[in-house]
């Protein structure tokens, strides 16, 4: 049988095996990936999901084997950014007929986008203590961080625990395939992870000029185990990955407790749960061999384990199990991808292009959103067929209330 993925060899590198039979792939996104391939620590080949496109530093949608070195943007800023779903005993007629206060509710409990007048994208003023319970759990490592690399004691830690962020973040209220009704949202380390990123991308860089390595391109510098930074990124992504999880944790908690001063029928939640990563790097056993997988907009797909592929503001998204794909690394896509920058959408489509496309759904619908319009995203559908031996679909969620950035 004819293997689901494309194959390119590399000259002077590793194969890329890309699982985007369907789908569009940027010259960019295909340069990106040749130039990662490239490198000496790549092992055995590059795997690219069906939403890849390109990214700042490493590709979008790529997932790279790496070993006895780490490449810090290959990780990204946005560590540990990843999804949370959980399903209700609720049904589609227990919901009000206006959801405009169920998302007035939500958009109150959780801090989110830009706060007005201020440079900070919504920050605790106050912080909860259910926030300040989550936050003694990272504390002390935290603290260790901070006599090693004191400007991370500036960033937004504590007061960042628990808020959504901008951008693709997102929460949702979404209908599955039996009109019971999920929460799901969307979100990684916030201000803190995209420090420690920021701060070892360059670290990387500067290592790389001092030892005179030679790189297809200066994003890709790494740290090799042993040298000066790598322990020090090692437990600082470990941090920032654990700070994501409980981040999205301490969110879903609230958007359960908001929904329930709108909606009321009682309720239980948590019937079925999923907490995944899409940008992150952790020590896995592939092909014979300990490894480091990155995961810069990939999900892990191992056999029997469950994952997030949301779609955009407008369409369906999906809870999968991993049919476990070793030529993959056991990994599939996390969404469907952009198809077209943020510039390139606000330039293309009107207010009333993303009107229509999100007809139906409790959203905004301002001009501010319009770099997150569907069509500015690939065809779910494609993304989907092409990862058909990578996962299979368990629920089909489409959403009804949408809370952007």
């Amino acid at each position: 049988m004819e293997p689901n993925y494309i194959h390119e060899d590399v000259p002077g590198g590793v194969p890329v095996k890309m699982w985007t039979r369907g789908v569009p792939i940027e010259d960019e996104a295909r340069r990106q990936l040749t130039n990662a391939a490239r490198l000496p620590i790549v092992f055995k080949h590059i795997a690219a999901m069906p939403d890849v496109h390109f990214g700042i530093g490493a590709t979008i949608g790529s997932v790279i084997p790496t070993v006895k070195a780490i490449i810090p943007a290959a990780v990204g800023v946005d560590i540990g950014c990843g999804m949370i779903a959980c399903k209700t005993t609720l049904a589609a007629g227990d919901l009000p007929d206006n959801l405009a206060p169920l998302r007035s509710a939500i958009e109150r409990a959780v801090p989110h986008g830009r706060a007005p007048g201020s440079r900070d994208p919504g920050a605790w003023s106050k912080v909860p203590g259910a926030v300040d319970t989550a936050w003694a759990q990272l504390e002390p490592v935290f603290t260790e961080l901070c006599r090693d690399y004191p400007r991370l004691a500036k960033t937004n830690n504590r007061n960042h625990l628990g808020t959504l962020g901008t951008g693709n973040h997102f929460i949702e209220v979404c209908l599955d395939e039996q009109g019971f009704v999920w929460f799901m949202l969307h979100s990684g380390s916030r201000g803190v992870g995209n420090a420690i990123g920021t701060m070892f991308i360059e670290l990387a860089k500067q290592d790389a000029l001092r030892n005179n390595v030679q790189l297809p391109d200066r994003d890709l510098a790494y740290f090799e185990e042993g040298s000066r930074y790598f322990g020090d990124y090692v437990r600082a992504v470990g941090w920032a990955q654990q700070f994501a999880r409980l981040n999205r944790e301490v969110m879903m908690r609230r958007v359960i407790e908001a929904a329930k001063t709108v909606i009321r029928k009682n309720f239980q939640s948590h019937i079925e749960a999923v907490n995944c990563h899409h940008n992150y790097v952790q020590k896995e056993h592939h092909f014979g061999q300990d490894v480091y997988v990155t995961r810069k907009g990939a999900v892990s797909a191992r056999a029997g384990e469950l994952g997030i592929i949301p779609g955009s503001m407008g369409t369906r998204s999906y809870i999968v199990r991993g049919k476990g794909n070793p030529e993959s690394f056991e990994s599939c896509s996390h969404g469907a991808g952009r198809v077209m920058s943020r510039g390139e959408a606000r330039r293309r489509f009107t207010l009333a292009d993303h009107r229509a496309a999100t007809e139906g759904v409790e959203c905004r619908k301002d001009k501010d959103v319009i770099d997150e319009t569907p069509a500015a995203y690939k065809d779910i559908d494609a993304v989907m067929q092409a990862q058909q031996d990578l996962v299979e679909v368990v629920h089909t969620l489409k959403q009804v209330v949408c809370v952007k950035g």
